[in-house]
């Protein structure tokens, strides 16, 4: 008696359990699809991923459930009940076939989203370089303006003339070389303006070229929107992947898990059933 009285707790246990998981598992369902959003992909995306997570939850509740049932039928003492074991068979079934449609959904739907996101880089990469292109033509149009002309003239002037100041004056000379504050290439300049200063003009004329620094600053920027770019994309593909591998094929494991739950179920049921009907007959 007391060994039937533990089996009947065990199978009791089981059962309310396996219904808590089951309901948890259904609540979160109706919790995940508000706001109804059927025709936006980036809903179904989430919506299939959340459920796809929580999908081995009832699962476990239903393999509780048959083990209850199956404590129940060796039990002498318990008559086999069919209360809870048809409508969890049916649900079992119905998983299966959810998950399994879950599988082209989200293929599609990544598919998609993958295509979207990488348009989008695409366009925003092309953005940042016709604008930089933009940004270099205005800065080439103003330096070739008179006004451009003669203020790159006035700068050029007035940089030869401190130069010229600093190397006509051994002292300050040193002392530029010697001061650490001072860039190298003001430096370099120096020196080789010291040792032809023939040269001055035409180094000044090099190292007071917006046009060229501009273009420099535009290559260096363009390089970074590319690398930028390719970057973005990768990343892209790679969340894609990953997105398949994990959601879709884990959804098919699912589809398979409950459909081998609810088909074998439902089978021995109906065989239960047959076996009933045919010893009521005899």
């Amino acid at each position: 008696m007391i060994n039937n009285l533990s089996t009947a707790i065990t199978s009791r246990t089981l059962k309310i359990v396996s219904v808590i998981l089951i309901l948890s598992f259904l609540l979160d369902v109706s919790v995940l699809i508000f706001p109804f959003q059927v025709t936006d992909s980036k809903w179904q995306i989430s919506l299939v991923t959340a459920l796809v997570d929580r999908g081995i939850i009832p699962m476990v509740g239903l393999g509780m459930l048959f083990v209850g049932y199956w404590i129940d039928n060796k039990n002498e003492s318990h008559r086999f009940s069919l209360h809870l074991k048809l409508p969890a068979s049916i649900f079992a079934v119905i998983l299966g076939i959810m998950f399994l449609a879950f599988f082209p959904l989200h293929v599609n739907n990544m598919n998609q989203f993958s295509k979207q996101k990488l348009k989008e880089i695409n366009q925003e990469a092309d953005r940042a370089e016709k604008q930089l292109e933009t940004s270099l033509f205005h800065t080439k149009a103003q330096f070739n303006s008179e006004q451009g002309k003669a203020q790159l003239k006035q700068l050029r002037d007035r940089t030869k003339t401190q130069l010229t100041e600093i190397i006509e004056d051994e002292t300050k000379y040193k002392q530029v070389l010697a001061n650490s504050q001072i860039p190298d290439l003001v430096k370099d300049v120096l020196k080789k303006a010291k040792v032809n200063p023939k040269e001055l003009d035409k180094l000044v004329s090099q190292q007071t070229n917006p046009l060229s620094a501009a273009q420099q600053s535009a290559n260096e920027q363009l390089t970074k929107i590319r690398i930028r770019r390719k970057r973005l994309e990768k990343n892209t593909k790679q969340e894609a992947w990953k997105s398949f591998i994990s959601i879709g094929l884990n959804s098919l494991l699912l589809s398979v898990g409950y459909t081998i739950i609810g088909w074998s179920s439902l089978r021995e049921m109906h065989n239960y059933s047959d076996k009933k009907h045919k010893n009521a007959i005899y």
